[in-house]
């Protein structure tokens, strides 16, 4: 099963909130109460992530607006898998995630992403972070 990390809700709430101020009366766009109710959850249940079913369709909707805004692919153009490595030096990405890429969901793309960057020991975090924009 595939989830959301809590710290890619916030980043959509926090997207939304930019796009979408909250009124003057305080009310809040459906994009952000519907992530929010979603944060809440994780918050009451205390977890860090949560079921991509477990998303209503407005807060799918918004996660995958805010989803479209992020970079696609870690790669930076160095890629080490092509020269036999597991795991490319570059972006960190196994030779199997590199391979299914193309077919992988947006869940499945920023589980990822998640990984290298918390790792943080590819190129793209050091050596050739001026790519990674």
């Amino acid at each position: 099963m595939s989830t959301i990390h809590v710290s890619d809700i916030e980043a959509a709430i926090n997207h939304w909130r930019r796009l979408r101020p909250a009124g003057e009366d305080g009310s809040l766009c459906p994009e952000v109460t519907a992530l929010a109710e979603a944060y809440a959850h994780m918050a009451w249940t205390r977890t860090s992530e949560l079921a991509e079913t477990a998303l209503g369709d407005t807060a799918r909707h918004a996660w995958l607006a805010w989803y479209d805004t992020t970079p696609d692919t870690p790669c930076i153009a160095i890629c080490s898998t092509s020269q036999g490595d597991d795991i490319c030096k570059g972006c960190g990405r196994s030779f199997k995630e590199v391979q299914c890429w193309p077919g992988m969901t947006p869940v499945q793309k920023r589980a990822t992403w998640r990984r290298i960057t918390l790792q943080g020991d590819a190129w793209r975090f050091n050596r050739y972070a001026e790519r990674a924009p």
